[in-house]
């Protein structure tokens, strides 16, 4: 019984440290725009394309 007198303040501490960083990143708008990574994934952009004569870059 005498290990709760360590392990209570332990897990208190490691739920508050947890209940802080959730704070931190709502503050910072972590969580502001979740479907944006999923809709730009569908979409290649024209950096990415090799250089050939199928693309706009002109080059062979």
């Amino acid at each position: 019984m005498d290990i709760l007198i360590y392990l209570i303040p332990i897990a208190l501490t490691l739920g508050l440290l947890g209940l802080v960083g959730f704070l931190w990143t709502m503050k910072n708008n972590q969580y502001d725009d979740l479907d944006g990574a999923a809709h730009r994934i569908l979409f290649d952009e024209e950096d990415d394309l090799p250089p050939g004569p199928g693309n706009k870059t002109g080059k062979v």
